[in-house]
């Protein structure tokens, strides 16, 4: 016997010969000649290739590649987290999950951007931002011409064409495409901001609202244009920048000729034509078309005014009233 065997497609071999006590077995794909130190790993690797899923779940379509990954799976139906976090209340479907938020607490990112300084929690997170130093976006939408770095994205993406929105409020009729977008709609109702800035106080419902409202103190803005060399706090305010250069403007309006560097843009413009005003305030019976202008609007009850001149100590309750104020009188 010479310590080997194939079958099935894939081959079993002794690693360690010499010390048979000590010897591991290491089982390996013919097709692709990876290697697994468990067959059943090696079951679960051909399914991948294949596409084969023979674990279905009987409350929903889904279905998995091995039986392991079906059972956490169950979990998000019946709610059970068995995986709890010893420092905080969160807990977890798996252990990989807590192992990985275990790090938001150590401080741990133990996977490094050979190319900038940054590191992450997980091998995942690394993968897609190193795409933004490649420019390689390898998920394309079918329906349009947009592409993404990471597959969540696109699904997210695809919703805006299927009109899906799976992400329900309990305590009013709004829906969501994505989960965040939901967490930040329920801090309406809640009143919850968590997450405190320690330079000005202001408070954010989510972590990421934070690391970014952080920059305009740091003054970092990580993404920058290869063409002009202008930077900017956000990467999807540098790709509408981009736009600047090829002249693209790829969101038109249906029912006249404009068209506008990004989708936001145009579903305001659409109102000058349906007239709706989304943004309510509730002190008085005033709408408006943009969030922003009802902040600036509320301002006028709260007698905030938190643009100040520099030159004569004057304070506006918006940034545009105080550049025409510096234009008119202050001679810049």
């Amino acid at each position: 016997m010479d310590g080997s065997c194939t079958a099935q497609g894939f081959s079993t071999t002794l690693e360690g010969q010499s010390n048979l006590l000590g010897a591991r077995q290491l089982h390996t794909h013919d097709l692709c000649d990876k290697s697994f130190t468990q067959q059943s790993h090696v079951r679960e690797h051909q399914r991948v290739q294949s596409g084969e899923r023979p674990f279905p779940c009987d409350v929903c379509n889904k279905s998995f590649t091995d039986h392991s990954h079906l059972k956490v799976h169950l979990r998000t139906h019946s709610g059970e987290r068995p995986f709890p976090c010893d420092v905080c209340n969160k807990s977890f479907t798996n252990h990989s999950n807590l192992k990985v938020h275990l790090r938001t607490h150590s401080g741990e990112r133990p996977f490094n951007c050979d190319l900038c300084k940054k590191s992450f929690t997980q091998q995942s997170h690394l993968n897609v931002h190193q795409r933004t130093h490649s420019g390689e976006r390898p998920f394309p939408c079918e329906v349009c011409n947009k592409s993404f770095t990471n597959h969540s994205h696109l699904k997210v993406h695809l919703r805006t064409h299927s009109g899906e929105r799976p992400f329900n409020c309990d305590l009013c009729e709004k829906s969501f495409t994505n989960r965040s977008h939901l967490k930040v709609h329920q801090s309406t109702h809640s009143g919850d901001h968590p997450f405190t800035c320690d330079v000005c106080n202001k408070s954010f419902t989510l972590h990421n609202c934070l690391k970014l409202h952080q920059r305009i103190h740091s003054g970092e803005r990580p993404f920058t244009c290869d063409i002009c060399n202008k930077s900017f706090k956000l990467q999807s305010d540098l790709r509408v920048h981009e736009h600047t250069h090829g002249g693209e403007r790829p969101f038109n309006c249906d029912l006249c000729k404009k068209s506008f560097t990004k989708q936001s843009h145009l579903k305001e413009h659409q109102r000058t034509h349906t007239g709706e005003r989304p943004f309510n305030c509730d002190l008085c019976e005033k709408s408006f078309t943009r969030q922003s202008y009802l902040k600036v609007h509320q301002r006028t009850h709260s007698g905030e005014r938190p643009f100040m001149c520099d030159v004569c100590n004057k304070s506006f309750a918006s940034k545009c009233v105080l550049k025409r104020h510096l234009l008119l009188n202050c001679g810049h």
